[in-house]
């Protein structure tokens, strides 16, 4: 017999993949992660099972995602193409991790995941795989099989009395964690036609938000998020559940964007990520006051964006992600203090900050009589910097002529 486990979401296309691969001579044991999608995954068994699954696995993967993945990630600042925080791009190393374990325990010869031929995931998936065991076989029966559409899929569900969520009416695509959500499909293939509302789980519409504000305090320790609004968190992935819930009544953490997939294509996404949406901006004003120009400056030009196309292209196991790991967490270990947010018709706003390795001196500061500062000094320092340009404007004027003027 033929052992495959399968990345098993629950959702339409991994309960009609149980069917097709048993149908196909396949023992099938489903793997869930709870990676803090906030759904009940006690059904999950039951529902694997009746779709013809022999064993089904569901292992609580909260913490280990918020610390391993998400932390790193954020304390990188990586945002794909400048928007996208990898809600679900980060939870697929892990999950392929474990597709990894539990094939080598069941001895199975084969793992599966639900992606599409065009879609990020199934490179995601499957590199991850290759990388922590390069013997297994991955299937990816979307890639193969003869569903042409989600309504085929749907009626082969029904027709195989397999329970599903999808309808005709709602036809959205979910992917949920802890650190967002990715939606996709229906209404939303067209990059014109602005998000139905029944498109967001999480976040209210800014215009139904409350009309005061909220203020939230974070508090980091060696650029661990630690602390909201005073209170300690033991569990990471608490305190961003808990940011999320906060963040979104206020509506911050919607994105809409067209971004450029891995195989070429252009895709409309919409995302919701209000507790990562106000953790990066914290963190980078946090990162501003305790470090100095030069290695700021150097992050932000050269670490986000790698981070964030590692991360999207499926390499999180890779020895460049490990050597950037190193280099975020040695500057983190100074990202230590406070940072105020204020949460407002989808807005977050940093309004104040503060550290006890903070660089920021008021005495040099300040433009009271508290000033410290050597004024005179800035004339000596400006014809210093400025020596280069006053050179060039030199040579300018000597070499040109009427005709260049």
């Amino acid at each position: 017999m033929k052992r495959v486990i399968l990345a098993y979401s629950g959702g339409l296309d991994t309960s009609v993949i149980v069917r097709w691969l048993s149908e196909r001579g396949y023992e099938v044991i489903t793997y869930t992660a709870d990676v803090g999608q906030g759904e009940e995954l006690t059904e999950i068994p039951q529902k694997a099972k009746a779709s013809g699954a022999v064993d089904a696995i569901v292992e609580d993967l909260k913490e280990e995602f918020a610390r391993e993945y998400c932390l790193p990630t954020m304390r990188a600042l990586a945002l794909y193409e400048g928007r996208y925080p990898l809600t679900a791009s980060l939870s697929r190393p892990l999950i392929a991790k474990k597709l990894v374990e539990y094939a080598e325990k069941f001895g199975a010869d084969f793992v599966a995941h639900g992606s599409t031929g065009k879609g990020n995931d199934q490179v995601r998936f499957e590199l991850s795989v290759w990388a922590l065991n390069p013997n297994l076989e991955v299937l990816a029966p979307v890639r193969e099989w003869e569903f042409k559409s989600r309504e085929e899929e749907v009626e082969y569900a029904l027709r195989h009395q397999i329970p599903v969520k999808a309808t005709k009416d709602k036809p959205y695509s979910i992917d949920k964690n802890l650190w967002g959500i990715s939606i996709e499909c229906g209404p939303l293939e067209d990059p014109w036609t602005e998000p139905p509302e029944d498109a967001f789980e999480w976040t209210v519409s800014p215009e139904k938000a409350p009309n005061e504000p909220e203020y939230v305090e974070i508090t980091f320790e060696k650029g661990v998020p630690t602390q909201l609004n005073g209170k300690t968190y033991e569990k990471l992935s608490d305190l961003i559940l808990e940011l999320n819930r906060i963040a979104g009544r206020h509506g911050v953490g919607r994105i809409d964007m067209v971004e450029n997939r891995l195989v070429g294509i252009k895709s409309r996404e919409v995302y919701e990520a209000p507790g990562a949406t106000v953790l990066y901006k914290a963190y980078q004003d946090l990162l501003s006051l305790t470090t100095d120009r030069w290695t700021f400056h150097y992050f932000l030009t050269h670490i986000p964006h790698e981070y964030a196309k590692l991360v999207y292209e499926g390499l999180w196991f890779s020895p460049l992600r490990t050597a950037l790991d190193a280099f975020t967490e040695s500057i983190a270990q100074f990202v230590n203090g406070t940072v105020r947010i204020k949460l407002y018709k989808g807005n977050a706003q940093v309004v104040g900050r503060k550290s006890p390795n903070s660089l920021y001196v008021e005495d040099l500061a300040t433009y009271s009589e508290k000033d410290a500062f050597d004024h005179r000094a800035g004339a000596q320092f400006t014809k210093v910097f400025g020596l280069p340009l006053k050179v060039l404007g030199r040579v300018k004027n000597a070499h040109s002529g009427p005709s260049d003027r």
